[in-house]
């Protein structure tokens, strides 16, 4: 299995979102790079079908990760902010 490069991110050129996640950018920039097909978030209220399916998968797996919800000075880490986000 071949190993993936990283891929430079950040925030200041509008790739990484400032409420979680990535932009529109930062999507399209990390499928170029990676070959991967990231969607964006699902984050109506009452999703229905494949995205409510979707955006169940995404916060079994979130909810499950290791790391606090708030860092030292009390701000909410991108985990907390992708988890409010996704409304799970």
């Amino acid at each position: 299995m071949a190993k993936r490069k990283g891929v430079s991110l950040s925030v200041g050129r509008g790739e990484k979102s400032k409420k979680g996640g990535l932009t529109a950018k930062g999507r399209a920039k990390y499928n170029r790079a990676t070959g991967s097909n990231l969607q964006a978030p699902v984050t109506e209220k009452n999703p229905t079908g494949k995205r409510a399916a979707r955006r169940k998968s995404f916060c079994a797996r979130m909810k499950g990760m290791p790391g606090p919800l708030k860092d030292k000075k009390g701000r909410p880490t991108r985990k907390a902010l992708a988890l409010k986000r996704w409304r799970c």
